[in-house]
């Protein structure tokens, strides 16, 4: 599943019934805060009580970013959920850290190192193997 705007790709590489981890491409600022939540709502309300964001190609993320990637966390929070960040680049690294947004929203180097934060029972297949294809 890959859905975009035209700034903002988010595509499911894998998931599992607790947990998905997504790709993040593009640019995370106002003109997309109302499709990234929706769309990382809906996989929330699909039953994903963590979730990975695979931030390696997000090329931007200005403070309403941040205030989404909040959002997020809260509302799996509430579902005794969490949020964690993969590989996350040196401009969005600084903006946690300069808001003390880091102890919040976990980065971790890769999907990998992310996943196994969470317990085994509740985390996708890493790396994904790809469906088999009918001859």
């Amino acid at each position: 599943m890959s859905t975009e705007t035209h700034r903002l790709t988010i595509t499911e590489l894998a998931s599992c019934s607790d947990s998905a981890v997504l790709r993040v491409s593009g640019e995370l600022d106002q003109s997309c805060e109302e499709y990234f939540l929706r769309t990382l709502g809906a996989s929330v309300e699909a039953g994903h009580r963590h979730l990975v964001l695979d931030v390696t190609a997000l090329m931007f993320c200005d403070s309403r970013g941040l205030n989404c990637l909040l959002a997020v966390r809260w509302l799996l929070a509430r579902r005794e959920g969490r949020l964690l960040l993969a590989g996350a680049g040196r401009r969005l690294s600084e903006m946690l850290a300069l808001t003390g947004s880091t102890e919040l929203l976990p980065v971790h180097r890769t999907v990998g190192q992310a996943l196994q934060t969470l317990p085994a029972d509740e985390r996708p297949q890493w790396p994904p193997t790809e469906p088999s294809k009918p001859d």
